[in-house]
């Protein structure tokens, strides 16, 4: 996992160097091209019918964060190679709420969301999804060496919860914890991502954080804080498109098999989840 306290200069060699080494340099070529938020001259033009806009929400390490002005993460590298398998070309990624990406997409604002979306039938109502390109199920985020240590969500009755609106971990707390009578409406605090939310439990305003366990284990690594326990919930990652949009969900999903098939899915994977 990158050590955030890096300088950003650092980081981008780094980075290279990692890519050089592993022959897959022209992953690194594509992906820091499409990281850069400015667009330059030689930028795809988005009227272009084969250049898709891609949208995310960073504040979702490893998957998608901002280092200085620059957009990265697995779901950046993995989008940018998928498409570099197909006749289509990415132009500059719009990064916003995660809230807003499902109206941005039904309105054309955007071709395809990357940003960890989990698989489920109340968003498969209004978009189509790709094959699943990565699993999680979600943690529960304390303080490190804090009097709360739950081993069971039932651990977490009368605390504080905070979990990033629109997510799995906003949905599990409303089903499994108010739901539940464990916590009061109250007792929940819904934010734009989950860096507000690690930043307000290590401030100790909220008790517990419920999020993916991937990003979870980022922050945990970083940060004053720790994953109490899993639960498992088994929700599936896709990138999502307009339920219109056949020809480029099939050109995704063939660009998803090739990466898989050529090695370059585990590589972007070791590079972003390796401790």
């Amino acid at each position: 996992m990158e050590n955030m306290e890096r300088t950003d200069e650092t980081d981008a060699l780094d980075r290279r160097q990692y890519l050089k080494l592993s022959g897959t340099a022209g992953i690194a070529v594509t992906g820091l091209a499409g990281c850069l938020e400015s667009s330059g001259s030689d930028s795809p033009d988005p009227d272009d019918e084969n250049v898709i806009v891609p949208g995310t929400a960073a504040g979702f390490p490893p998957f998608e964060m901002k280092r200085g002005s620059d957009l990265v993460g697995f779901d950046i590298d993995l989008l940018e190679a998928v498409v570099g398998e197909t006749e289509y070309e990415l132009a500059e990624w719009k990064d916003q709420g995660f809230d807003g990406l499902p109206p941005a997409l039904k309105d054309g604002k955007i071709d395809v969301i990357a940003a960890a979306m989990t698989i489920n039938e109340q968003r498969q109502e209004s978009f189509d999804f790709t094959d699943p390109y990565h699993s999680a199920d979600q943690a529960i985020l304390v303080q490190s060496g804090g009097d709360l240590q739950p081993e069971s969500l039932e651990d977490l009755e009368g605390t504080t919860v905070g979990a990033q609106s629109g997510t799995t971990g906003e949905v599990l707390v409303k089903d499994d914890l108010i739901g539940a009578g464990l916590i009061a409406e109250s007792d929940f605090n819904s934010y734009d991502n989950y860096v507000l939310a690690t930043e307000e439990l290590e401030s100790g305003t909220i008790d517990a954080v419920v999020l993916d366990d991937p990003v979870a284990k980022t922050f945990a690594s970083e940060r004053d804080v720790e994953v109490a326990f899993i639960e498992e919930t088994g929700e599936e990652f896709g990138f999502a498109v307009r339920p219109d949009d056949d020809d480029l969900l099939e050109a995704l999903n063939e660009g998803l098999a090739a990466v898989r098939e050529s090695g370059e899915y585990d590589e972007i994977s070791e590079e972003w989840f390796s401790g």
